[in-house]
């Protein structure tokens, strides 16, 4: 692992966490929520970068809002805030090959290759004392090249992933490989784990001609009308009448079974059967009159002397389209033909499956052996009417074999796949798998592209105009708004787009307040309107300037203008009367937090006219921590002892915290520098809003929390 990933963790620590913690945005499932960010979103265009932005694809995206209000319950020191730009982060680490079936809402399955953003899947979530299947969307899809594990369970099942894949199992969430300690030190596989699901799933028929046979045989012996007969007809010369029809409240199972017909060479007609009446759902059906069609049907749905397989799969489809069910957990055929009944029990015996026989005027076979079962005959007969075979809210538990039995590296690497799902985790081979780890901006902001953060930049297009539109609605109440809260508003592309400078000029002509926080310098761009806002309404930036240690920077912030010339950029814009603040973060401990490194960015940025400077330490959240220790491992070798000892969680011990903010205040104090927080909005002239109506800013109530120094935003 180099810089570039080592920059990608940082910057994403940076900008998902802030001054006041962890910024954390909830999903729409989550209490006090607002949902995700960036579900309205339309793809409209995608654009590949040429020149200084070669190599960088830009997906542009019209966005129904751009004010977003961040929880209530969030610590964060404002409340709402504006990203013209995303980047999707990559974990670095991938699942799954793309042979993986991967279980599908339709109670199918389709390989990970294959499996496309906005896809429905089974997820997992927990429901009371159980974890149950739920369905999910597909948010991102996305591939590389990855070391390849096999994992092998005792049904036989065989998982080909990267080692730093996670599976559930009875004991949690564990990853392929690792160690009990040292720098690879966290959960993983042994054998002497039992990963949840159902186990191996089944392989799909081919819809071949025995197959077609059989589901024909079933849907119509169950369901259908047939029959050739005569009577006297006046004026006619025989009576002869000939006539096939399939009524079907479930449009799926009747155009299959059409469908079918054609391949055999039976043209049918669809009609409307019974119109939806009140509690009744319409009723369509497909029908043929002629001789030939009757007659070739008649042969089609006789039983064979010897069934195959594939006829049995169809034959059990087509009976289950028709006369099946699938209800809590029970999976039954009904109907009063024992000849029927008794073919059915061929076809169930010959596949495996274990049955039971309620016998009466109607009698029900019924498939036992649990959720493994049941989802067992839908793979392996595929019926095709989609409600019948939902398995929404069935538990996890499984009497399914499926402790490991080897972790076996094969040596080579292979194309991988991951995909991101609503409910973080999927089911991959008939087991729970978590999506390889939560992607940050995905985690924090519910993002739905699964797009390369480096080279792939979803750009609002209409984010001038949306601000514009949002900051005149009646209900919005002029308060502080903060950007560079996810991604920097003066990144990379800003020099080709020109959002931030058109949202800066907009909430400067609305009089609104609001800061900024960024590490790039292209902020100088922009300071003549900047100056204008702030002759008008409350305006603050904030640059993060985390060393002046050469060393340091190239290896973890390669991609940023030198921090001397972000210094020069704090200077610069407090002479133009733009108070700006620093961020010195993150402060890597032996690293980058010696007394002479701190002193010297403190001191720099002092005497640059820094309005105020705090201190952020390294935040190692889940993924991002297996991500820079395997750096650090390569890097500075030496340290990785100290890392494991003191960041046995995300953050340092909350004494470690207190002390590097001491510390720094400390520093500030010695050369003189200066803390102040926002005053309230100047007013302007023309029409106003009263200001005793308008909500307190949270960026005047809270300028220091959990002992870090306030950003003042």
């Amino acid at each position: 692992m180099g810089a570039p990933a080592v920059r990608w963790i940082l910057e994403h620590m940076f900008y998902t966490v802030a001054a006041m913690g962890e910024l954390r945005w909830r999903l729409a499932g989550d209490d006090g929520g607002q949902g995700s960010l960036f579900s309205d979103e339309e793809l409209v265009e995608r654009h590949m970068g040429g020149g200084e932005y070669r190599g960088l694809e830009f997906l542009h995206v019209n966005a129904r809002r751009i004010i977003n209000e961040v929880p209530a319950a969030s610590r964060m020191p404002f409340r709402y805030t504006i990203n013209a730009y995303r980047g999707c982060s990559h974990a670095c680490a991938y699942c799954l090959s793309g042979e993986t079936p991967i279980l599908m809402a339709n109670g199918r399955t389709k390989l990970l290759a294959n499996v496309e953003v906005g896809d429905d899947v089974y997820g997992t979530a927990r429901v009371g004392s159980y974890r149950r299947y739920v369905r999910t969307r597909v948010l991102a899809h996305w591939s590389t090249l990855e070391r390849a594990y096999r994992v092998t369970l005792e049904d036989g099942t065989e998982l080909i992933s990267s080692g730093d894949h996670r599976f559930l199992t009875e004991r949690g969430w564990k990853y392929v490989t690792g160690a009990g300690q040292g720098a690879a030190c966290r959960p993983h596989l042994t054998c002497n784990n039992k990963l949840m699901g159902v186990g191996r799933l089944a392989v799909p028929p081919e819809h071949g001609p025995e197959y077609r046979e059989g589901y024909l045989c079933g849907m119509i012996r169950g369901d259908g009308h047939l029959g050739s007969y005569s009577y006297v007809r006046p004026g006619r010369r025989h009576g002869d009448v000939h006539r096939f029809r399939l009524a079907l409240t479930d449009f799926e199972g009747l155009r299959r079974t059409r469908s079918f017909l054609h391949d055999d060479g039976v043209a049918t007609s669809e009609f409307l059967f019974q119109q939806a009446v009140g509690a009744r759902k319409e009723l369509r059906a497909i029908r043929t009159s002629s001789r030939a069609g009757v007659a070739a049907i008649t042969r089609l749905v006789e039983y064979p002397n010897v069934v195959s397989d594939e006829w049995c799969q169809g034959f059990l489809a087509g009976i289950f389209d028709a006369e099946g069910s699938y209800s809590r957990g029970i999976l039954r055929i009904a109907n009063t033909d024992a000849g029927i009944i008794e073919r059915i029990c061929v076809c169930l015996r010959q596949l495996g499956f274990l049955f039971a026989i309620d016998r009466g005027r109607v009698s029900y076979v019924r498939v036992v052996g649990g959720l493994r079962e049941h989802l067992r005959f839908f793979l392996t007969v595929d019926p095709s009417i989609t409600r019948k075979r939902v398995i929404d809210g069935a538990a996890i538990k499984s009497t399914a074999r499926l402790g490991v039995v080897d972790i076996k590296p094969l040596g080579i690497e292979l194309p991988m796949f991951d995909i991101t799902t609503g409910t973080g985790d999927f089911i991959a081979n008939g087991v729970v798998s978590h999506n390889c780890f939560a992607r940050p901006t995905h985690e924090y902001l519910g993002l739905g592209t699964g797009e390369d953060f480096d080279t792939k930049l979803v750009v609002k297009v209409n984010a001038v105009e949306r601000v514009r539109a949002e900051l005149a609605a009646p209900r919005w109440a002029g308060e502080h708004i903060a950007m560079g809260t996810n991604t920097d508003p003066y990144q990379r592309c800003e020099a080709k787009f020109h959002l931030t400078r058109g949202i800066v000029g907009v909430l400067a002509e609305a009089a609104n307040p609001f800061s900024i926080l960024t590490k790039s310098t292209l902020i100088l761009r922009d300071v003549d309107l900047l100056q204008a806002a702030a002759a008008r309404t409350e305006v603050r930036a904030n640059l993060s300037i985390g060393t002046l240690d050469e060393d340091v920077w190239k290896a973890t912030e390669p991609g940023t203008p030198h921090p001397r010339r972000r210094v020069e950029a704090v200077a610069r814009l407090n002479e133009a009367g733009i108070p700006c603040g620093v961020l010195v973060a993150p402060v890597l401990p032996c690293i980058s937090d010696s007394s002479e490194q701190l002193e010297a960015v403190v001191k720099a940025c002092v005497e640059a006219g820094a309005v105020s400077v705090s201190a952020l330490s390294l935040h190692l959240r889940p993924g991002v921590k297996e991500h820079f220790m395997k750096w650090l491992g390569s890097n500075r070798p030496e340290l990785v002892e100290e890392y494991d000892r003191r960041y046995r969680r995300a953050y340092l011990p909350s004494d470690e915290q207190k002390a590097l903010s001491g510390r720094v205040r400390r520093l500030v104090d010695k050369s003189r520098g200066r803390f102040s927080a926002p005053s309230a909005t100047r007013p302007v002239g023309g029409p106003q809003r009263r200001q005793d109506q308008r909500p307190r800013s949270r960026s005047s109530q809270i300028e220091g929390v959990g002992g870090q120094l306030g950003l003042g935003m």
